[in-house]
């Protein structure tokens, strides 16, 4: 099991032992927040910020705090690893990590997250040589943890794990685009049953695998920030495979797996 998971799994059962719980570092506030955060993640390590190799697409005013897409770009001609996704002021700041193919030369990722008040919004790459780079954006938004869902959760749960999957032309003719969409509560342990008033128990996926063929595109490993109804958009090189698939795992144990053969782009 990776760290990143580990990291997930510990705040899980703290959710499962406590009801709601956040960690130490969620009450501190202003400009505490990414220094402890950079000590938590990333163990001080030095951390270059805006030269290029990262970029976050983010709205300055979220329209729904509970859906607030973010785009990150990797525009830099260095050789990426990682790249991980933290909203600073989120009980759970880690949002989602990404392990990138090493054949896959992804060129963004995009997806939908749960912004709990104004925050800073970091996005951090790792390239192969061990560096760190990042930038930031200030996104105002408040209340996404505790929304309410949007479907009701016997019609989430009647539906949980189906897939669907979209091509589309790209700009980048080296590359191409695609778009997963992942029917799940992602309950983030933090919303009012509207009916019983009780909270619903968090139950979200924490882990996403996308291949082509037998190369990996990407591997998620994320938490409750993540939107209901997970959605990622992506650009990745193509192998020559006519195959592309999913495996989603989620923290009830439920794993989901669907492929789909790759068309031309519409």
């Amino acid at each position: 099991m990776s760290r990143w998971r580990l990291f997930l799994l510990g705040f899980f059962l703290n959710l499962v032992a406590l009801g709601i719980a956040a960690p130490p570092y969620a009450q501190t506030t202003g400009q505490e927040i990414w220094p402890s955060l950079l000590k938590e993640l990333f163990q001080d390590r030095p951390i270059t910020d805006n030269d290029g190799v990262v970029a976050l697409d983010a709205p300055v005013r979220a329209e729904d705090a509970a859906i607030v897409p973010m785009r990150l770009r990797f525009e830099g001609p260095l050789d990426l690893k990682s790249a991980m996704l933290v909203i600073d002021q989120n009980p759970m700041p880690m949002a989602a990590n990404f392990t990138l193919g090493p054949k896959a030369r992804v060129g963004f990722i995009e997806t939908r997250v749960r912004v709990n008040s104004y925050t800073t919004v970091h996005a951090i790459a790792e390239t192969l040589d061990g560096r760190l780079h990042a930038q930031a954006k200030f996104v105002k938004a408040a209340g996404g943890c505790s929304a309410p869902a949007v479907k009701d959760q016997e019609q989430a749960k009647a539906h949980l794990g189906e897939m669907r999957y979209r091509e589309f032309k790209s700009a980048d003719p080296m590359r191409r685009e695609a778009q997963i969409m992942l029917r799940h509560p992602n309950n983030s342990g933090m919303q009012l049953d509207q009916l019983t008033r009780l909270y619903i128990p968090a139950h979200f996926i924490d882990r996403l695998e996308i291949r082509q063929g037998e190369d990996l595109i990407f591997l998620m490993e994320g938490g409750i920030s993540l939107s209901e109804d997970p959605n990622f958009r992506f650009s990745y090189a193509p192998n020559g495979s006519k195959k592309l698939s999913v495996i989603a795992h989620d923290t009830k144990g439920n794993v989901f797996k669907t492929e789909w053969p790759v068309a031309e782009a519409i």
